[in-house]
């Protein structure tokens, strides 16, 4: 018997964008993907930490400002790195907040932050990329959700939501883009060690799901044979704490 051994073709070529990508997640994604040989553009809002990516992610890479709950910066961003590289193959949606509060005390404009941030923004990247892509041929739309959106938690009521939400939109997207040559895919990690939310620093704490892993997950999609689809991909920690 003949077994058809897969090859992972390099995404040298390939042109990509990440949201909230200067840090965190985001970051270890962009550095996978230029790594890789892709030309990456990083989207976030904080100048400083984009320079810092910037430099660090070398030529490949380029940084832009811009806040994703606002269209009309996202329209001009996906452009601005479509036009410097010749289009676009792979969008990365992984910026996102986290205000995590009773209902009865959390802010209205907390709220208003974590939804416009977490799902509009979303949306408007998608709306954004999706003729660049057209254009290309097809491409790879990856939604970075969490596992709060399966498994709500007391305080986290507006952030579970709007991933539950992001799950949604990813599912009826991929329906919709998908005789395109777009394939979307949502990936749902538990707890990361990235400090997320300002509920403690930055660590390397051994059980947790490191930034390095989701940005593996996400390689692991791109180089999947065109006739796959992983639609939907839960990562959580080996061994959490008990």
């Amino acid at each position: 018997m003949s077994v058809s051994i897969p090859t992972y073709p390099d995404l040298a070529g390939k042109v990509a964008v990440v949201t909230g990508g200067s840090k965190g997640i985001g970051y270890a994604i962009a550095a996978t993907l230029t790594a890789q040989g892709a030309s990456t553009a990083v989207i976030g809002r904080n100048r400083g930490d984009l320079d810092r990516a910037g430099q660090t992610l070398g030529p490949r890479a380029t940084a832009i400002e811009a806040d994703i709950r606002n269209a009309a910066q996202v329209q001009a961003a996906i452009d601005q790195a479509a036009l410097k590289s010749g289009g676009l193959d792979i969008l990365i949606n992984n910026a996102g907040v986290g205000v995590f509060a009773p209902v009865a005390d959390m802010r209205i404009e907390d709220f208003q932050s974590i939804i416009e941030t977490n799902l509009s923004g979303v949306f408007y990247c998608c709306r954004a990329a999706i003729p660049q892509m057209r254009r290309r041929g097809g491409g790879w739309i990856i939604n970075i959700s969490s596992l709060a959106s399966k498994n709500p938690f007391s305080g986290g009521a507006a952030y579970a939501a709007s991933k539950a939400a992001l799950n949604a939109f990813s599912e009826a997207l991929m329906q919709e883009v998908r005789y395109d040559g777009i394939r979307v895919s949502c990936v749902l990690p538990g707890s990361v060690a990235t400090g997320f939310g300002g509920r403690g620093a930055p660590d390397r704490a051994d059980w947790k799901v490191q930034p390095e892993d989701v940005a593996r997950v996400v390689l692991d999609l791109l180089t999947m044979p065109e006739r796959s689809l992983p639609s939907r991909v839960e990562l959580r920690p080996s061994q959490p704490k008990k």
